[in-house]
């Protein structure tokens, strides 16, 4: 779906009400703004964080020595708690 969003002269621009409530945006919340080679992607923080742990999971496979609590747990026996 491709939408025109204009932009204000002083750089505000404004989601349609359809877009927030599809994207559960109802209440406010972030957007965050990757610009690519091919444009500008607009993500939710849910959508953010999903693509975070996809490409983290590309890059760990199916180790659990490279989750968060493994990590935590060895930073733990290292200090000694």
């Amino acid at each position: 779906m491709t939408l025109q969003i204009n932009i204000t002269p002083n750089g505000r621009m404004s989601l349609p009400a359809d877009v927030r409530k599809r994207l559960g945006l109802i209440g406010g919340g972030a957007v965050y703004l990757d610009e690519t080679e091919d444009g500008v992607v607009l993500r939710t923080a849910n959508q953010a964080v999903a693509r975070a742990q996809a490409l983290a999971k590309q890059y760990t496979g199916s180790n659990p020595e490279a989750s968060v609590d493994a990590f935590l747990n060895r930073r733990r026996e290292d200090s000694g708690e």
